[in-house]
């Protein structure tokens, strides 16, 4: 956590007040909106309660509505190079503020496209300890937000779901650097108050002049298992076709967009 801390030291804490909607909607941009589109190289490692180790390669690759900007509908495309059992496989999501996600996964192994159901985003995004919905980011407008305390280095906030039947979690707690708006850490608690799930940014860096985390784990509290996420070769700004978000290449990949990531 040193070099974390150094990294988002970089940042002053502006000592201002700032309601808890406006720190989940800056977390918000900061996670998932910088640039107008990204991509990524993704090593997830996941490691269950007996030690035994597994690891995926995948590209991701993201791109804002322009119409919507900030806050906005977004898409996804997430392919997989690593190893055999999913090599090809591919994700998509069509990220919808007003209304459910639309979700796509593609299987090679028998040439078909399946259709994530709505309720499927709070399971496990192939069998890591990240749920879909993690790969990219809860609606805001799902929850309501309350600012528990802020501090020089956090805003702590809880947030708990408007429709809790629609969720496994009674509500979350997020550690929120009070400058850089990165959530260093998030908690997940049943509703008699115990955390079974939890998220901790490790390691950050400045890319393009964006704070970015490049590490970070997700862990189950009572299965006992971790998984472990580092990216590389990220980039905003770039080049990304907006085809690229169709389910044409669902079962095509852009091979353009990929190379040099299955490495």
């Amino acid at each position: 956590m040193k070099k974390l801390a150094i990294i988002l030291g970089l940042y002053a804490n502006i000592g201002f007040s700032i309601t808890a909607e406006e720190v989940v909607k800056r977390s918000n941009n900061q996670s998932y909106y910088r640039g107008k589109n990204g991509r990524a190289t993704v090593s997830m490692f996941i490691k269950d309660a007996r030690g035994n180790k597994r690891k995926r390669r995948f590209t991701i690759l993201r791109m804002n509505d322009d119409q919507e900007g900030v806050d906005g509908n977004q898409k996804f495309y997430v392919y997989f190079h690593r190893p055999a059992d999913v090599k090809g496989m591919s994700y998509l999501v069509w990220k919808n503020m007003k209304s459910d996600d639309d979700r796509w996964m593609y299987l090679p192994g028998l040439d078909l496209v399946k259709r994530i159901a709505a309720g499927d985003k709070r399971t496990s995004f192939v069998g890591s300890d990240f749920y879909y919905e993690d790969v990219s980011g809860r609606n805001i407008t799902a929850d309501e937000h309350k600012l528990l305390e802020t501090n020089k280095t956090y805003h702590v906030i809880q947030s708990t779901p408007k429709d809790p039947s629609s969720v496994e979690f009674a509500y979350y707690k997020s550690w929120i650097h009070t400058a850089s708006f990165i959530p260093i850490k998030v908690e997940y608690y049943t509703k008699d108050d115990k955390p079974y799930r939890a998220y901790e940014a490790k390691k950050v860096e400045l890319l393009q002049g964006v704070p970015t985390v490049i590490v970070s784990t997700m862990k189950d509290l009572q299965k006992n298992s971790e998984t472990t996420i580092k990216y590389s070769k990220i980039k905003y700004d770039t080049e990304i076709p907006e085809s690229t978000f169709t389910e044409r290449y669902l079962k095509k990949a852009p091979l353009e967009l990929l190379k040099g990531s299955a490495k």
